[in-house]
């Protein structure tokens, strides 16, 4: 059996690499891609989710609070207890930011001494933390402005002093380039898989495969090791060049990576194979293809915060693979999370690549009755 099967992987990938066609195929996308990025991606932020730490309680540290809360861009998720709390929150994306108002805070200033206010925020989207700092540095003068003039303040009283957690300098390239692993990864495995059957339809070869010893399961598996093979082998590059190019921290476990790797490629495998056997043509694969790759990118959280938007598209979302797999790459690179914290992220991507594989299966041997 492993004989035949190795023969239909080694035809595919010829087929695949001799057509000057099918290599122009693996390039185009991630250019068209990149208008769709262009126009229809936003990095605004409304109701940012923070917690206040506040060991104050004073009167100049509640009315810098009052005006976070009333700011409109801000919506207080927590009140937090101690400075462990401080670190959950952000760990476990349940605020972006974290306000420590330090004990001292109001008496300072009601003294004529200047402030410190520590603000903590999530660095692991670094556009999203540079929009939040902005918009924190802005309350925070217009608490400067107003304190100022009321307590004949010369000069600002509050000092501000921000630190960004996994993510320092706020570079966008450590923010990016883990997100393109999986978008590489996503696309040369859909347009792998998802042109392969519907080419030997469009050749005429289909039914002389069907006449072979090899039974549609051998074949289906035939047809999906390349992807897999391909799709590993862009992958490894990759984060390669990612950390030794880039110069993007990797962090986390090599073996978590490997294993959020081998469950995306499963389940892109699946869905390029699903899309295959319902097309008849190539063309149809290739729009089939793209119907289901420009939405996933999307809805991925790659350039658009999840969070953002409506509900009911979050919801839509859960039953995307890259978004999955997006949190296992930039969680490994930058926050060194390792395999039990990443379960609740395979858990999804071991059940979206099961069910795809499946639906493969069935709809291949429908059309292969």
């Amino acid at each position: 059996m492993w004989q035949r099967i190795r023969a239909l992987i080694v035809k595919e990938l010829l087929a695949l690499l001799r057509d000057r066609a099918s290599r122009a195929v693996l390039i185009g996308p991630p250019l068209i891609q990149l208008m769709v990025f262009g126009y229809a991606a936003t990095f605004d932020l409304n109701h940012i989710p923070y917690a206040v730490y506040d060991q104050d309680g004073g009167r100049a540290a509640r009315q810098l609070l009052a005006r976070f809360d009333g700011s409109g861009e801000f919506r207080r998720v927590a009140t937090l207890q101690s400075q462990q709390q401080m670190r959950t929150w952000i760990d476990a994306r349940r605020a972006l930011l974290v306000l420590h108002v330090g004990p001292d805070f109001s008496r300072d200033l009601l003294d004529g001494r200047g402030a410190r206010l520590q603000v903590l925020i999530d660095g692991r989207d670094s556009n999203t933390a540079a929009i939040v700092q902005g918009d924190v540095n802005g309350v925070v003068e217009e608490f400067n402005d107003q304190w100022a003039p009321a307590h004949a303040w010369p000069a600002a009283p509050a000092r501000l002093r921000m630190r960004a957690w996994f993510n320092p300098g706020l570079l966008s390239r450590w923010f990016i380039v883990p997100g393109i692993v999986a978008l590489l990864m996503l696309v040369i495995t859909l347009l792998v898989t998802g042109l392969s059957v519907a080419r030997e339809r469009e050749l005429g070869t289909f039914d002389q495969l069907l006449v072979t010893p090899m039974s549609p399961g051998e074949i289906l598996l035939g047809k999906a090791l390349p992807g897999v093979l391909i799709g590993a082998v862009e992958g490894v590059f990759t984060v390669l060049m990612a950390v030794l190019w880039f110069g993007v921290p990797f962090t986390g476990s090599v073996l978590a990576l490997g294993i959020g790797m081998a469950l995306f490629l499963v389940a892109a495998v699946g869905i390029g194979l699903l899309i295959s056997s319902i097309a008849r043509t190539q063309q149809q694969g290739l729009l089939g293809v793209f119907l289901f790759m420009v939405p996933a990118v999307i809805l991925s959280g790659f350039a658009t915060p999840i969070a953002n938007m409506p509900r009911v598209v979050q919801w839509l979302t859960l039953l995307n693979p890259m978004r999955y797999f997006l949190v296992i790459n930039r969680d490994v690179f930058l926050q060194a999370a390792s395999v039990r914290q990443l379960l609740p992220q395979y858990l999804p991507l071991a059940l979206i690549g099961l069910c795809s594989m499946v639906a493969a299966a069935w709809w291949f041997g429908r059309r292969s009755a």
